[in-house]
This record gives C-alpha cells, sequence and structure tokens, in this order.
C-alpha cells in the first residue's frame, strides 16, 4: 500500500493553536483560529504489516539512504525510543500510542521519497507522525477518521521531546484549506473550498531562529496578562486573529486573491506590531523582512508575511499567477541564493458527468421486462406526464447540474434507449399532442444532448457495470444512480443536488444514506461510521453488504440511531476516480462476490485510502425492480 502525507504550511494564525489551548485555566481569552494547508511536497512511503517488529527505511529530500531502523513492537522499548528524540522517535511515539489503544501488530515503513524540506516550519514531524498513523490504521483497518489518525499523531508526537502544537497534524487533511479552531482541549477543524486555483510559493530564508525562545516569551503573556505588552500579545492572538482568519476565510471561498493578500500584509503588521516587542531579539526578523520588501518581487504577488512561530524562519508568496509563481520562484534563487517551492491550492473538481447502469435483464419483473426494459417502465410525475423511469433519473441527474450522463445498457437494447432520447416521433403524431407535450417533446431532445450510451457487452456485477465507464469519465468524480431506482426530494433541492453540494462541501467521496428497519437489512448494504454533523454527515468507517442481522448488532450500530434501525446506501453515490484502479484489481484478479464483481468491497477500500462521507438524503427513493415495489411507486410517487 502506498501512501502519501504532505507537509502543513499555516497560512494565517500562527501561534493561536497553543493560545485558545488557554482557555482550559482562563475563560476569557478568546478562541484560537487558523488556516492550514497541506504543501505539494511530502513523505512517500510504501507499507506493510510484520508480525512483530516496527521496521523503517529512509531516503532523504538529499537521496541518502537511511536505515533499516528496526525495534520491536513492545510498550516499553517503543516509549523508551521516543523519549530519545530524534527522527526514529517520531514513528516510534506513534507506535507506542497505537499499541496502547488498538490490537495491532508490527509494521514495515519504506519511506522510498521525501521531497518535504525538513526544519523549515512545514510540521515534518507530524508529517512523519500522521504517516506512521495513517499506515496502522490502513494496513490493520482500524477505521479511524480523519481526525482520529490526527489525534493518534498528535499524542505519538508529544511522546518524544518534541512539543508541537495542536495545528502540526493538519497535514492529515492533505492539500486542502482548512479551518481549525482550538478551544482549550477541544479541537475543531472544517475544510474550506476555493474557487479558482490560488498559487503560493514559499521560501526558505536559510537563517537561524530560536523557537523555543519565541514560544517560552509569548507563553508569558498566558493565562493572565500582567501589564501592557502581554494584553497586546493576548488581544493580538484572541479578537485581532479572530477578525483576520474570518476575513481571509471569505476571500478565500470566493477566490478573492487580492484581498487575501491584503490580509496577509494586514496580519504580518499586526504581528510585527504587537508581538515582536515581546522577543524582539527572534521576532525583529531581519532577514524576513528583507526578503518581504524585495521590489523585485512586489509586481508578481497580491501579499506575503512568515509562517511558523516567524522570525527568520520561513516566509511565504501568494503570487498573481501561474506564471507570475514561476518569477517569484526564479527571483528568489536567482537574485536571492534562497531555496523555494510552489504550493497550488486547487478547486474542488466538479461533478459533471454521471452514470446510470441500466443492462440487468428485469428477472424479477418478467414477462413485462421481455416486452420492454424496466428502466423503461412508465411512471406517473407530479406534473401528471408519465415518463420511463430512466426519464426521471435523467431529469433528477440534469437537475444536479450534470452535464454528461452515461448510460450503461445491454446491446440489445441500445436502439431503444437511443430511439427514446434522441429520435423525434413522427410529424404526424407530433401534431396530435397537445401543446404541453410537444413542448416537452422538445425538452426530451435537448435532454437527450446529454445523454451517451455505453454497451456492456457481460453482465458481471455492479462494479463490472461501473468499470466499464472509465474511459468515458477520465480523471473526474462522478455520480452515480441506480437504473432501477427513482427519487423524490423532500425540499427544493434534489436528492442528487443534496449529494453534489455535499462533496462541494467536503471534497470526499459521498454515498446518501436512509434509515432503514433491521428486518429489511439484508437487502442493502450497510454502513458504520462517526458523525460529523449529527444526522446529517457520517464519516464512514465500513461498508458491508447485505449483512447478517448478527453482524450489523454488534458491528454497524450508528451513535444516536434507533437500536432497531441502520444506515443503509440510497442509491446515490458521488465517487473520485480512484475506484477504478481498485476495480481493475478486482477484475484482473478475478476477485468475485456471490460470482460477480461488486462494488462495495471496492468502495470500501476507498474509504480506507482517501476517506468517505454519507449524507443522509432528505429524500425517498422509490425501487421499481420488484413488482410490489412498482406498484407501490405508481401509488406514491406522483402525491405532493
Amino acid at each position: 500500500m502506498k501512501l502519501f502525507v504532505p507537509g502543513r504550511i499555516c497560512l494565517l494564525g500562527e501561534h493561536s493553536d497553543w493560545a485558545g489551548g488557554y482557555r482550559r485555566i482562563n475563560a476569557d481569552v478568546e478562541k484560537g483560529y487558523a488556516i492550514i494547508c497541506g504543501t505539494n511536497q511530502g513523505i512517500y512511503a510504501e507499507v506493510e504489516p510484520h508480525p512483530n517488529k516496527l521496521i523503517i527505511t529512509s531516503v532523504t529530500p538529499e537521496g541518502e539512504s537511511v536505515g533499516p531502523y528496526e525495534i520491536s513492537m513492545e510498550p516499553q522499548t517503543l516509549l523508551e525510543e521516543a523519549q530519545k528524540g530524534g527522527f526514529w522517535s517520531y514513528a516510534a511515539g506513534v507506535a507506542y500510542q497505537m499499541l496502547t489503544n488498538y490490537h495491532i501488530r508490527g509494521l514495515v515503513i519504506n519511506n522510498y521519497k521525501t521531497d518535504l524540506p525538513i526544519k523549515k516550519g512545514l510540521s515534518s514531524s507530524a508529517a512523519i507522525c500522521v504517516l506512521t498513523a495513517r499506515a496502522f490504521n490502513r494496513v490493520y483497518d482500524l477505521k479511524m477518521t480523519v481526525r482520529g489518525e490526527m489525534e493518534l499523531a498528535y499524542q505519538g508526537e508529544i511522546t518524544t521531546p518534541s512539543r508541537c502544537g495542536r495545528m502540526d497534524q493538519g497535514c492529515a487533511f492533505g492539500n486542502r484549506p482548512v479551518l481549525m479552531t482550538f478551544d482549550g482541549d477541544r479541537l475543531d477543524t472544517k475544510e474550506l473550498r476555493v474557487e479558482k486555483e490560488m498559487h503560493f510559493v514559499l521560501v526558505d530564508l536559510l537563517s537561524q531562529k530560536d523557537t523555543m525562545e519565541i514560544l517560552n516569551r509569548l507563553n508569558r503573556c498566558y493565562p493572565f496578562a500582567n501589564n501592557e505588552q502581554e494584553e497586546n500579545v493576548q488581544h493580538l492572538l484572541g479578537p485581532i486573529n479572530k477578525d483576520i482568519i474570518h476575513r481571509a476565510i471569505e476571500s478565500l471561498q470566493k477566490a478573492d486573491a487580492p484581498r487575501l493578500g491584503e490580509i496577509m500584509q494586514e496580519a504580518q503588521h499586526q504581528f510585527d506590531t504587537f508581538a515582536a516587542p515581546v522577543c524582539p531579539e527572534e521576532l525583529t526578523a531581519p532577514a524576513l523582512h528583507r526578503v518581504l520588501e524585495y521590489e523585485p518581487l512586489k509586481p508578481h504577488i497580491f501579499g506575503c508575511k512568515g509562517v511558523g512561530s516567524q522570525g527568520d524562519g520561513t516566509a511565504q508568496f501568494l503570487c498573481r499567477s501561474q506564471e507570475d509563481q514561476e518569477q517569484v520562484v526564479q527571483i528568489l534563487e536567482k537574485d536571492l541564493g534562497l531555496p523555494a517551492i510552489k504550493m497550488t491550492l486547487h478547486p474542488t473538481q466538479k461533478v459533471r458527468k454521471a452514470v446510470i447502469p441500466a443492462a440487468g435483464f428485469g428477472t424479477r419483473l418478467f414477462p413485462a421486462s421481455k416486452a420492454t426494459k424496466k428502466e423503461l417502465f412508465p411512471v406517473i410525475d407530479r406534473d401528471g406526464i408519465a415518463k420511463p423511469a430512466i426519464l426521471l433519473i435523467v431529469e433528477e441527474a440534469i437537475d444536479a447540474g450534470i452535464e454528461e450522463i452515461i448510460i450503461i445498457v445491454q446491446r440489445d437494447d441500445l436502439n431503444d434507449f437511443r430511439s427514446f432520447f434522441n429520435s423525434q416521433i413522427s410529424i404526424e403524431n407530433f401534431n396530435k399532442l397537445p401543446p404541453h407535450f410537444k413542448e416537452y417533446s422538445r425538452k426530451l431532445l435537448e435532454m437527450g444532448q446529454r445523454v451517451s450510451f455505453l454497451v456492456q457487452e457481460n453482465q458481471e456485477g455492479f462494479g463490472h457495470a461501473v468499470y466499464t465507464t472509465r474511459e468515458r469519465i477520465g480523471d473526474e468524480p462522478f455520480l452515480l444512480m441506480l437504473g432501477d431506482h427513482i427519487y423524490r426530494s423532500n425540499t427544493s433541492a434534489s436528492c442528487a443536488r443534496q449529494m453534489v453540494e455535499a462533496y462541494n462541501q467536503y471534497g470526499t467521496s459521498v454515498v446518501g444514506l436512509k434509515r432503514t428497519p433491521e428486518a429489511d437489512i439484508s437487502s442493502f448494504g450497510v454502513v458504520n461510521g462517526v458523525w460529523v454533523e449529527e444526522q446529517r454527515i457520517l464519516n464512514i468507517t465500513e461498508f458491508a453488504e447485505k449483512p447478517t442481522l448478527d453482524y450489523a448488532r454488534t458491528s454497524l450500530h450508528v451513535p444516536h440511531i434507533p437500536e432497531d434501525e441502520y444506515l443503509t446506501v440510497f442509491g446515490q453515490y458521488i465517487i473520485k476516480p480512484e475506484i477504478y484502479d481498485l476495480l481493475e484489481t478486482n477484475i484482473r484478479n478475478n476477485l468475485r462476490e456471490r460470482g460477480e464483481f461488486q462494488l462495495t468491497s471496492a468502495l470500501d477500500r476507498l474509504r480506507q485510502m482517501d476517506g468517505f462521507q454519507g449524507l443522509m438524503i432528505d429524500g425517498r427513493r422509490f425501487d421499481i425492480g420488484l413488482p410490489e415495489h412498482y406498484l407501490e411507486t405508481l401509488q406514491l410517487y406522483a402525491q405532493p
């Protein structure tokens, strides 16, 4: 299994993590707020289980091989190694915490590449800790969320002599900006979206600073201020920081780079005014300010500031464009002799395509399915129009903003589907239609322009059907909707639109969920997880396909859901394109379940790799795949 964990840059809000921690003692201290983001550089590793040892080999950023380092997976041995400090201590500290909290064995980590600068304020130590926590989590499927990995990584790092802040492990979120809120011992996180690319440059000032002394001096201002200088620091890291962060969030989400650049300049000025006097030896920072004020850089940037503990360590620049980003790197490296790295924030990839499998035979609806495909069975919509079920699904996708819809069909059914979506009825029959049906006939042809078809020559399971769309989808997330289900929202937002909005908010794959009585769960995929937003967003920790009731009762119950109910798959998904590699592995190795290539196991693997959210859909689905369910759909679907 391959893993990548980036470095972490604090875009704004330095020192607010430990400052907000003082609310444990003084409730008048303002909460801490910071915006962090993973860098484009980081630590790469291949990991696998080991029966009884932690074994690490590593390659430094300079290309030097280090290790192997081997240590027994015994608690006292790991603890002693962690407390020695140094590069290996971080992995040992995390392994100690893992062994304390979970039933695990050993681990082999081959850190085959590192392009993250070490000891430059980019949280390289935290990246090692997160990498180790994530490796244990995924190798042993501990079903930890990203927040859980962060917490174990933090506990592991403070087992060593390091005294990192709570924001350092934010690298666990990857290259997405995250708002962190620090309230005593409580940490809240919220991922932020950007609408357009934003281009940063990080530069190593090749100077010296004493981070421990900076922290020591600033910490003297807490928990209670004893003079005006200390009051100024609390005001800076409290109300001033809160105001700056919340204005920066708005600028980030609107991709207002000029305004964000101004805010960065303001943040640096406020830090120089109120924090530097507490530790002038370190925070006057002549090397930092010489670079921030270098005139040839100014035409290429919107703003700049120091990062980390501030001082003469690292600086960041927000560039006007990708071309300006290149220019800034060249100026820093050629004119000033300072190594620089690029960091680009990317918008969440838009969901543009939908997949609808419709290649099944419809065995349970025979002999009607011999006359016509079940996806073409009519259903009366609220507008009084009798529509084939597939048309209702297509309309749902288009309402969610989908631009291209791919319907998977059998070869013998291709002409029927094409004729429905792409052929106009004869002029004689068109002229017989009342005006509103003529208008709908034109609308149907417009919708048909967004629909294409893909023939599945052999029907070998749901996972196989999805895999056939790989070339059509490419490297994009996609909406997956079942061909024999139709959906009715309880709100003005269709069920599919609710899914797209959840994906846009969190940036991870999403599956729609609904509550289901335990008597019915043997017919559905069931999930377990941890609430991110109570009764709305679930961080999924397990997918189980049609589980037994005994297994569900012991392993699949979700907190705050009635004891006799479970969360089952609603029938809509938004899936990242990494699913295709997982499906290909199953198909290449002929890994079948109940004789077919299923989707659920690949979804669970994707969950382990990248995370998966569940959305409680505010709506209802109607299954037309069984006669009794089809009859119920006809009776209920058109009702208000």
